[in-house]
């Protein structure tokens, strides 16, 4: 059973066949080889916040929020109050220039919002009877405010006191916001990307306003992130992947990604001229300021900010579609699907000759700074100059639901989340066995030897 766990399964559909992505038990890059099955919650667990080092805050379905200790698995809180499910949650730290407090706001399908005090459990200030649930929310420390987005845009000051609100011209509502330079966020509406400004008043009070709408992408946006100081990115249920300028909010790079279908799936099965909506959805965005990582369908696409173009790319990356992706660094990512496991990926450099699995994948489109592009596609993905591969070198096995998204502490572990109602705390086995030894070499010195 620990070895199913770890990775050594047997293949379960034709897409697990494939050699490259059966890793096996073998996995000499893969460290996580100790786990630890963290219960308490009772129904999908949706959301992984970190608190700090040490500890993180997950929440789901059963309206609760539980607090844990990552160093020792730990429950160390348990927060009720919610009568629904969480749609989202983040962390607010306040600084009064001496110490620094970090709380949890969270929001519920119940009409309210709540802030928390992880330390003691308690519910330190609570908005019900909103007009909807929110869907998304985003602190601006900087301005000591946050905001709410769902059916309309709300600014909140840390006493959670509504400063202003903005009712939405888009019946889905808000379902992303991230922060711009300026006093500016982008939050996306459907199709749009509407850009709102923040001013504050000698007073402190804080007036937000619309100046810009953004109407590029032809399908609902699934996934906003901000990239650096001067850039951010969003991705669409088509699979359109645009970066745009922070400042001026212009389309820097426009990639419309399409998996082509392979010849033995279009003999097994009749298909229609467009592919599947969800083998092109763009799931998730993550970055670290130098590379954009997309879930693609049940696939991954690797995007250089700089060179503009494609760095690596797996049309199969799991059996089902990736949920939450995450840059270890400029050659390591990891990825988490609706199939159960969490993978670990390496951009490697491709062998000579291309693997023949490889050719024309998707076609990619350009745009100029402002002007879009238009007819056939310009070149294939195996057409671009040092494009590279994805190789697996982890997989991460123990969930019997789909993984939901993880949380890496670095060293100190990967925490996952999934619809089985479990969290999964993975160890690096190597350094925590050094650990105990050490612990108990000092104990023993502690008692004199044995």
């Amino acid at each position: 059973m620990f070895r199913w766990m770890l990775g050594g399964r047997e293949a379960q559909s034709s897409a697990e066949k494939n050699p490259v992505l059966c890793i096996g038990e073998d996995q000499p890059k893969n460290c996580f080889t100790e786990l630890q099955v963290l219960k308490g919650h009772f129904d999908i667990v949706r959301f992984l916040v970190q608190i700090d080092d040490f500890r993180c805050a997950s929440a789901g379905d059963d309206g609760l929020v539980l607090v844990w200790n990552i160093e020792t698995g730990e429950r160390l809180q348990e927060l009720r109050g919610h009568s629904q499910q969480i749609t989202a949650i983040t962390s607010f730290t306040c600084n009064n220039g001496l110490t620094s407090h970090t709380g949890l706001i969270t929001a519920s399908s119940d009409r309210s919002l709540s802030l928390w005090d992880p330390d003691t459990g308690n519910r330190v200030q609570t908005i019900s009877d909103l007009q909807s649930s929110v869907k998304c929310l985003l602190v601006l420390e900087r301005l000591c405010v946050w905001l709410s987005g769902g059916e309309e845009l709300c600014v909140w000051n840390k006493d959670f006191q509504l400063h202003c609100h903005r009712q939405n011209h888009s019946d889905t509502g808000i379902t992303a916001l991230i922060e711009l330079p300026k006093n500016c966020i982008a939050a996306a509406m459907d199709k749009e990307i509407v850009i709102y400004r923040l001013t504050v008043s000698t007073d402190s009070s804080v007036s937000v306003a619309e100046i810009r709408c953004l109407s590029n992408h032809q399908d609902q946006i699934r996934a906003l992130i901000g990239v650096n100081d001067g850039l951010f990115a969003s991705g669409s249920h088509a699979g359109e992947l645009i970066l745009w300028d922070a400042i001026d909010w212009n389309i820097l790079a426009y990639e419309h990604i399409l998996w082509e279908e392979s010849h033995a799936s279009a003999q097994a099965e009749i298909r229609l001229a467009a592919p599947k909506p969800s083998e092109m959805s763009i799931q998730h965005l993550s970055t670290n300021g130098k590379l954009i990582l997309a879930a693609v369908g049940s696939g991954l696409y690797v995007y250089s900010v700089q060179t503009r173009t494609v760095v690596a790319y797996r049309k199969v990356a799991h059996d089902s579609n990736v949920l939450h992706t995450m840059l270890l660094s400029d050659s390591e990512l990891m990825s988490c699907s609706e199939d159960g496991s969490v993978r670990m990926w390496e951009i490697q450099d491709l062998p000579l000759p291309a693997e023949p699995a490889s050719p024309g994948f998707f076609g990619l489109w350009t745009f100029g700074r402002s002007n879009k592009q238009t007819g056939p596609p310009s070149k294939k993905i195996v057409d671009v100059p040092n494009s590279r591969t994805l190789e697996l070198t982890g997989d991460l096995i123990g969930h019997s639901g789909a993984v939901q998204m993880f949380v890496s502490f670095k060293e100190n572990g990967l925490v996952t989340c999934s619809t089985d109602h479990l969290l999964i705390l993975w160890k690096n086995g190597e350094r925590q066995s050094n650990l105990r030894s050490l612990a108990l070499f000092q104990k023993l010195e502690e008692n004199g030897g044995l």
